[in-house]
């Protein structure tokens, strides 16, 4: 085995084992620590592998793995009903970031840049494109795919990757037009055809991708599921990804496009979700992979004798776009905040662009010099996404937010023995049965799509008010009312609502929801009434029903139930003592855990003594 191939495949591994938990722990994200992992182990760091090139090629493997999972979560309804901003929004901002950033290029030639406007016009529209494999990975870790900003964002992303087609196409005629003379190179088994012919092999292909995807699914599949042979499906998944991309390249049509559609047309299959759990390990390898050998590409050496050059053009790379991006934003209907978001999400190169340029430099539109300048401008704007997001999201937004007026209390004429705060799931239970009982309640939600939602099913008497505020528990009647059930989401807030109501209201009654343990121990000091663990009944609810499944005695489980649950009671109250000590805390439980079991067995030895006797 090839010794050399062993030590790069550990280096990979061991610098985004030792890089990457750092930039997460330092809140930077995954990818900027692959980045920085790649820059130390690349020429520009301490050396350990110099093949950059050769690691490029494969970690772009990780991003049509990617697109073929992306396109297997997809089904044809939810394009469809992307297609606005599919198509009027994502082509929107490859026409108009291409066409900028070739103004601003041209614009140059008065500063002593002479190039062409075909040159121009290449690098304009590999520029336009996004970083496709950065930003569905940042939206992902901050859950942010289901959201308007989220689908948004992959609306725009998914039409640059097909128009990755069209700018293949026509890469080759401006070089035609301009004069070059292209390198020798054998991308396609297509190339050397009329422009005309290599379209109509590109449909052709994935014609034949979306056909033989349906045949796929519905015959070959269920045959491989028949060997029930876990090993030959991840094979199958695995030649299915490696097929469409090995035959898109042999057309000359953007991999990452083939293998969406051809996850597209599995999306509907049987066997998803088993694909998809076969893939997705290989993808998230491949995907840091691909992001190391992107740093490692960086040439940091440029970056320290051509600084200024190299961030004005970072700079106005990302200016052009995300200007142009805020605008589109705006225009389908985004409120500054989203479009802002969506603006820094998409302002950055692509990992198309390198193989753009890569393209533009074997047909002579580029120069070696000015290809490597503009790989390490797009390597640099992919590096520094990660940070400019994370201070957005840290100091912009909550900024922003807090300069939005806020709704005003409802005014509150009713008064009424209880007042729920929160209104959520747990709320609702609660008033839905104290009301059938006959005893009127005030309902006090801070979120107003809540309040929205309760008034459609005919609950008009929810107030909008924040209940962590002294004015808005008086104006609720807080001074008459006997009882506050407080069953808000956040912890800290109930916390909160506790003592305000204990300070100001000794008389009334303040029961609460506990999120877990250690909630219940801060309501228990803020001085709460009742607690009540959200979860613990519905736990106990499954148990129960589980050992009586397995055939349990249905008296014995309910009575160890019983016996379970007052014993954890008692102990949670008496362990808080012991909550501001882990250690002393840890030895109570696991003295608390050994009284359980003495229970639990006396129970065990008395019922069968009873049983004896009977």
């Amino acid at each position: 085995m090839d010794t050399g191939l062993l030590l790069n495949v550990f280096v990979f591994l061991a610098a985004a084992c030792l890089v990457v938990p750092l930039a997460a722990r330092f809140k930077l994200g995954a990818v900027l620590g692959y980045l920085i992992a790649g820059i130390l182990i690349g020429p520009s760091g301490f050396g350990f592998i110099d093949r950059v090139t050769s690691t490029m090629h494969f970690a772009e493997f990780g991003v049509v793995m990617m697109m073929f999972l992306i396109g297997l979560e997809l089904e044809p309804a939810l394009l469809w009903r992307l297609r606005r901003t599919i198509v009027g929004m994502g082509g929107l901002q490859v026409v108009l970031c291409s066409l900028a950033l070739m103004g601003a290029i041209m614009a140059l030639s008065k500063f002593g840049f002479n190039l062409s406007w075909e040159t121009a016009l290449a690098i304009g529209m590999a520029l336009s494109m996004s970083s496709t494999a950065l930003v569905l990975q940042m939206l992902e870790e901050k859950h942010l795919m289901q959201t308007q900003v989220g689908e948004t964002t992959f609306s725009v992303l998914l039409f640059q990757d097909i128009a990755v087609i069209p700018i293949l196409i026509i890469i080759p005629l401006l070089a035609a037009g301009s004069g070059q003379v292209p390198e020798a190179h054998g991308a396609s088994l297509v190339e050397n055809l009329p422009v005309w012919a290599q379209a109509l092999a590109g449909l052709s292909t994935i014609a034949m991708v979306i056909a033989g995807g349906q045949l796929l699914s519905r015959h070959f599949l269920p045959r491989i599921a028949r060997t029930n042979l876990r090993e030959v499906f991840t094979a199958t998944s695995l030649g299915l990804v490696v097929g469409v991309t090995l035959l898109m390249q042999l057309v000359g049509v953007s991999p990452a496009l083939g293998a969406f559609l051809g996850g597209v047309v599995l999306a509907n299959s049987p066997y998803k979700t088993t694909i998809e759990t076969d893939i997705q390990p290989f993808k998230g390898l491949l995907l840091g992979l691909f992001f190391i050998s992107v740093g490692m590409g960086m040439d940091v050496d440029r970056l320290l004798t051509q600084p200024v050059q190299l961030m004005l053009a970072v700079f106005g790379l990302m200016a052009i776009k995300g200007l142009i991006l805020y605008a589109l934003a705006r225009r389908f209907g985004m409120d500054n905040i989203a479009g802002s978001g969506l603006a820094l999400s998409l302002a950055q190169g692509g990992e198309f662009a390198f193989v753009l340029f890569q393209l533009s430099g074997q047909l002579g539109l580029l120069t070696p010099d000015l290809r490597r300048f503009l790989t390490l401008v797009v390597a640099i704007s992919i590096g520094i996404t990660p940070i400019c997001l994370e201070l957005f999201n840290r100091y912009v937004v909550p900024r922003f937010l807090s300069l939005l007026p806020e709704r005003a209390p409802d005014p509150i004429e009713e008064r009424n023995s209880v007042i729920i705060a929160g209104f959520g799931r747990f709320g609702q239970i609660i008033g839905r049965f104290l009301r059938s009982q006959g005893v009127m309640v005030t309902i006090l939600e801070n979120n107003p799509d809540q309040i929205q939602l309760l008034q459609r099913f005919g609950i008009n008497r929810a107030y909008f008010g924040d209940a962590t505020r002294l004015d808005v528990l008086r104006s609720a009647g807080a001074d008459q009312a006997r009882m506050l059930i407080v069953a808000i989401d956040d912890a800290e807030g109930a916390v909160k609502i506790v003592q305000l109501a204990k300070e100001n209201f000794p008389h009334l009654k303040v029961f609460a929801r506990a999120r877990n343990r250690r909630h219940a121990y801060e309501l228990d000091r803020a001085g709460v009434d009742y607690y009540h663990r959200e979860t613990l009944d519905s736990s106990m609810a499954v148990a129960r029903e589980a050992l009586i499944t397995m055939g349990a005695p249905k008296a014995q489980v309910e009575r160890r139930a019983q016996a379970f649950l007052q014993h954890d009671i008692v102990t949670l109250r008496k362990s808080f003592a012991f909550f501001d000590s882990e250690p002393d805390l840890v030895n109570f439980t696991r003295l608390s855990q050994k009284e359980l079991e003495r229970i639990l067995t006396d129970d065990e030895t008395d019922s069968a003594e009873a049983t004896k006797r009977a």
